[in-house]
């Protein structure tokens, strides 16, 4: 059988697909790079925001307009499956809390056990695909910010094993793997939930110790779940400088009605620390924008704060009601024109501190893992590739490379992105 993984949202849902991926795959079926080639569609599918609801739901119209059989799972099908079910195509809806067992649960109960040995990881073809591998290390949030309605579709916190881990980190070595992500839904909150309790720094420290895998970098994190212990590993060098630190308002009272554990001094100590410790750290966050009740004083405490954190990106959200969670029915809720203006503000505000970021590092040299190559109209191939602190750069090869890491010395910034040459081995 020829099958297809689609998804969008985050890189927990990339995780999930790469390691049905390769278990479709030990079962002897074909992974195609596109719906039209499909016998089987499986979409992992997201509901952080209304757009991410629907453009699930798109995914799963386009699977079943190619004539494949669709087998739904994630956020948006787990928070309604009933609509999911009766979407033309749809074979199977699988809620989140069976759907580590979704080949099982589409295909039948395996002849062997594939879990006794690493399977090695298959990289998906087609605009899935990643050389980075994602390496799910925890599901599920016990927090309750107002707005979110991740966890009451993920469930409780739940720690994958260390030797779990480990399992999917040999994989992606067999697989010539270079770089793993950790992802979660509450990152932050590994081994909590563990008998004895341990923090995601044990975990680090067991992978660093029992593998050899040159990059290491941590996906999406709440910034009250970082040490000072745990920052101290990134003395390492094969720990990635770069973390993703959702903030969601730069304004105290707003982050208290989301029910957000941080304050702003809490996080801009975090972003020093860090900073301390490496000056090339890359910062990026999250920001939504017209929060229910939020004032132009509020939006304006936003703005100041992000312009004094040496921010190098962010993503905008415009506030999105999300059914079953306390923000949908507060009071004051922002006006659309409202939230698109401010979102615009932010957009415009991270735009420029990306651009500053980018411009800092002309000059310097960086370790690039190459990610994909397009061939251009001279012949040549133009690649691209992340830097260990998630800065893309761009250089020329005479032929296509990928899953590469090279020295790159960075010689340029145009049209918004960096140039580079490759350095002579040391």
């Amino acid at each position: 059988m020829k099958v297809f993984f689609d998804t969008i949202g985050c890189r927990l849902n990339q995780a999930e697909i790469e390691r049905y991926a390769a278990q479709f795959s030990a079962r002897g079926h074909e992974l195609v790079p596109n719906a039209e080639d499909a016998d089987m569609v499986v979409v992992n599918t997201c509901s952080v925001t209304a757009a991410a609801a629907s453009d699930s739901r798109g995914k799963i119209r386009n699977a079943a307009n190619a004539g494949a059989q669709v087998v739904v799972t994630g956020c948006w099908s787990t928070m309604e499956p009933q609509i999911a079910s009766a979407m033309d195509g749809v074979t199977h809806v699988i809620p989140n809390e069976e759907k580590d067992f979704l080949p099982n649960t589409v295909l039948g109960p395996a002849d062997e056990d594939f879990d006794k040995e690493p399977l090695k990881r298959i990289v998906l073809p087609g605009i899935h695909a990643r050389t980075r591998a994602f390496i799910k290390v925890q599901d599920g949030c016990d927090n309750h910010c107002t707005f979110c309605v991740t966890h009451l579709v993920r469930g409780k916190s739940r720690s994958v094993p260390k030797e779990r881990v480990l399992h999917d980190v040999l994989s992606a070595i067999s697989a010539g793997g270079k770089e793993i992500v950790f992802t979660g839904v509450n990152l932050g909150a590994w081994g909590l939930d563990l008998e004895p309790a341990e923090e995601l720094a044990d975990l680090t420290e067991f992978l660093l110790w029992e593998t050899d895998i040159p990059r290491i970098r941590i996906s999406s994190l709440e910034s009250w779940n970082v040490s000072e212990r745990f920052l101290r590993l990134w003395e390492n060098p094969r720990m990635m400088p770069h973390f993703h630190l959702p903030l969601q308002s730069g304004s105290n009272s707003v982050l208290k009605r989301m029910a957000r554990r941080t304050t702003l001094k809490e996080f801009r100590t975090l972003v020093e620390t860090a900073l301390s410790i490496d000056p090339d750290f890359a910062i990026t966050t999250d920001v939504i924008a017209g929060f229910p009740g939020e004032t132009d004083e509020e939006h304006a405490e936003t703005l100041a704060f992000i312009e004094s954190i040496p921010f190098a990106g962010g993503h905008i959200f415009p506030y999105s009601p999300r059914p079953g969670t306390p923000a949908a029915r507060m009071k004051d809720q922002v006006p659309k024109a409202v939230q698109k203006e401010r979102a615009k503000q932010l957009r415009d505000l991270f735009e420029v501190k990306k651009e500053q970021f980018e411009q800092s590092f002309v000059g310097s040299v960086q370790n690039v893992l190459w990610e994909s190559s397009l061939r251009k109209d001279d012949g040549s191939w133009e690649s691209h590739g992340l830097s260990g602190n998630y800065l893309t750069v761009t250089t020329s090869f005479p032929s296509p490379v990928r899953n590469r890491i090279d020295r790159v010395r960075i010689t340029g910034y145009v049209d918004g992105k960096l140039t580079g040459e490759v350095l002579p081995a040391s």
